[in-house]
């Protein structure tokens, strides 16, 4: 099997390191007011783009920008300056739709993968694309039996990118769904005036609606259901099935989402991805990844548009449905490295017993899962410790100070 590239998403330090942790080859990240989480607290200043590249090129994890929004004339001088500081910082390569970005990134020698915003369905736009693009992202609601039309056109005709290689093609593999046509929604900018497709998305689809009769004044709630909320994507059961439609790249959606879903997701699919490598892809692990992917956050899972289906699944709930929850307890107030203990202060009024799960999240830890073996207070072990308590642990691998700790609970499936 050819290499496979998992790619993560990152909208903090803290998930740069989980997606490392998780064993991504690839990590994508938004910077400034250009992408598609423009207004999500999921990104970074020009500044950090430097530090970005230098942590994950230390990894040996390649960098891609995301500049895929729409651009308009007043915007130009900014997108090529940001350009310019990427070529500088050494980013591997920039996530684009617009065709100026495309052109300007070409211009400075920057490597191009084009976005799921230009929706490309066909083996025309892939030729078409692939005179600025080493790598092309085919449109979500494409069957794979269509992908894999297009991956061997792409072989048949040696169609190359500017970098030389064969172009490769990119899918999401997991995530949250859009309802709409490749994001191309109108519903947030209609309704609030916020564009979805200029990364400022209010995801007014995500809520629960009631349909009215004008005239009689009849109310009606469409079998409970969130009828515009997609359930999330999960391909893991027949990701055997994407590669062998000679797919490379494997998208994981989440530049939002917390440093211990990055770790978790990225971790399932490299693990799967090697499994289908070694001949280890079982039904029983597939069953075991399903699980460990519904600890953190989705909307439930279904397995998009890939095996044929017209329409969506819909979430039946609003908000996560994952089957645990993390309850902040503190932060590290002192790690002692010699003996790889950690000092907490449990801040919160909650409590954590012996055999509790927790979860430390921090800018340079990542996203770091322990057993608890055994809790100290004022050195001597107990059974549990309480608000207002400096407890320590050991643990298997470094924390740092500032470092947040939080319990792990499971969550009962009630609606």
């Amino acid at each position: 099997m050819e290499k496979v590239e998992i790619m993560s998403p990152v909208g903090s330090y803290a998930s740069l390191h989980a997606a490392i942790q998780g064993g991504a080859d690839a990590v994508y990240f938004g910077v400034g007011n250009l992408n598609m989480r423009s207004r999500s607290a999921a990104n970074f200043t020009v500044d950090d783009l430097r530090e970005i590249c230098r942590i994950a090129h230390a990894a040996g994890v390649r960098t891609y920008l995301t500049l895929n929004t729409i651009i308009y004339n007043h915007e130009l001088a900014e997108m090529r300056a940001l350009l310019e500081a990427a070529r500088q910082a050494g980013v591997s390569a920039v996530i684009a739709s617009d065709l100026a970005v495309i052109t300007a990134a070409r211009a400075l020698g920057i490597e191009v993968h084009i976005s799921t915003q230009c929706n490309v369905s066909n083996i025309e736009a892939v030729r078409f694309y692939a005179q600025w693009a080493d790598v092309i992202v085919t449109a979500r609601e494409l069957p794979l039996e269509q992908v894999a039309e297009i991956t061997r056109y792409i072989a048949d005709t040696d169609l190359r990118g500017p970098g030389g290689d064969l172009v490769q093609i990119e899918v999401f593999a997991h995530g949250a769904l859009c309802m709409s046509v490749s994001g191309k929604c109108y519903l947030s900018l209609d309704n609030a005036g916020f564009s979805a497709n200029r990364g400022a998305c209010l995801q007014l689809c995500r809520r629960g609606y009631i349909v009215k009769d004008k005239e009689s004044d009849l109310e009606l709630e469409i079998d409970n259901e969130y009828i515009m909320s997609p359930k999330d994507l999960c391909t893991i059961g027949f990701l055997d099935r994407i590669l062998a439609a000679g797919v490379h790249v494997l998208k994981i959606e989440g530049r939002g989402r917390s440093a211990d879903y990055v770790r978790t997701v990225t971790e399932c699919y490299r693990q799967a991805v090697d499994a289908i490598a070694q001949g280890t892809y079982t039904p029983e692990r597939i069953a075991e990844w399903t699980a460990r992917l519904a600890t953190v956050f989705n909307r439930g899972f279904w397995d998009g548009y890939y095996l044929g289906r017209r329409l969506g699944e819909w979430s039946d709930r609003y908000g996560s449905q994952a089957t645990e929850q993390k309850v902040f307890l503190g932060p590290v107030r002192n790690y002692f490295h010699r003996i790889g203990v950690a000092e907490v202060h449990l801040q919160t009024a909650e409590t954590l017993r012996v055999g509790d799960e927790v979860v430390v999240i921090g800018d340079t830890t990542g996203a770091f899962r322990t057993t608890v073996a055994e809790l100290r207070l004022d050195r001597d072990p107990v059974p549990e410790v309480r608000q207002g308590d400096r407890f320590s642990f050991a643990t298997s691998e470094p924390l740092r100070r500032g470092d947040k700790v939080y319990r792990i609970d499971k969550v009962t499936d009630e609606k």
